[in-house]
């Protein structure tokens, strides 16, 4: 018959082995483990990899070291110029100090949330809306300091927020609407009177070109008539300018005062008739 108190030491040697496999804990790369000791929190941080948790003695709070992206919802805000939207953001950050995240608050997820929102709208009222919709990155890096100010007592740190979403009302967005087509007929005024003083100034010095050069003139409107008549235009009105018929007056007139001026080069037939003939009848020589 087996003797018991062999059986004793074993027994006992196995819960042993039990116990010390059941302590083994092991934290991931991105995990640290904060360890309190009948309730007083170790002096380090233990992790990554294999770590011994003297339970019940013993007690581990695992703690991420990834960055958490937290989505703020939408929150209702007035803008320093009584414009009422709805806005959410993205917020990023990562403890830095695990030890603080866990003694300082009781819940750091969900305390920075928390914080988000409320510096959300803090931040945003304080801003008119040309500002939240123009300055985006502005109103970013305010956000970030803020709320990063406010969470690194707690060791977490906010590496980044972004304002996603602006929704504004169906009237606000009409006004703009408005607002930015008025802005585009006034650009396309401005633009056109710009092409209209340049092209009056182009004039300008063509027509002191020409002033001196007539001729060039009428140049100009025979080939203006030429460009028309490309044209499948069935009947075109012209006015013909007097300028145009000068030449051919100015040369008519030359020609008549030559012909004045000119010798007369044959005599008529009454030269050639004796004198006494040219005499009356009843008349002597």
């Amino acid at each position: 018959m087996d003797n018991p108190a062999i059986y004793i030491p074993t027994i006992a040697v196995g819960l042993v082995v039990l116990y010390l496999l059941s302590c083994i804990r092991i934290l991931y790369e991105y995990e640290r483990g904060v360890v309190f000791r009948l309730g007083r929190v170790m002096e380090k941080t233990k992790g990554p990899g294999l770590i011994m948790v003297f339970w019940p003695v013993d007690r581990m709070v695992r703690v991420s070291m990834r960055t958490f992206v937290d989505d703020v919802p939408s929150q209702d805000v007035i803008t320093r110029d009584n414009v009422s939207v709805k806005v959410n953001a993205v917020v990023y950050f990562h403890v830095t100090y695990p030890m603080q995240a866990v003694l300082q608050v009781e819940n750091y997820l969900y305390a920075t949330s928390q914080v988000s929102q409320t510096t959300l709208r803090s931040i945003l009222g304080q801003a008119e809306l040309d500002e939240l919709l123009a300055e985006r990155d502005k109103i970013n890096r305010r956000l970030q300091e803020m709320i990063d100010q406010q969470t690194d007592p707690w060791g977490v740190k906010v590496s980044a927020v972004e304002v996603k979403h602006v929704d504004l009302p169906d009237t606000m967005q009409r006004a703009m609407a408005r607002q930015a087509e008025s802005e585009r007929e006034r650009r396309a005024k401005v633009i056109h009177a710009e092409g209209e003083f340049q092209a009056s100034g182009r004039l300008r010095d063509a027509a002191e070109t020409i002033e001196g050069h007539p001729m060039a003139m009428q140049m100009r409107f025979l080939q203006t008539l030429s460009d028309v008549g490309a044209e499948n235009n069935t009947t075109i009105v012209f006015p013909m300018p007097i300028e145009l018929l000068n030449a051919f007056v100015e040369s008519g007139q030359q020609n008549g005062k030559s012909k004045l001026n000119k010798p007369r080069a044959a005599t008529t037939a009454e030269d050639h008739l004796p004198r006494e003939t040219m005499l009356p009848a009843g008349a002597t020589g």
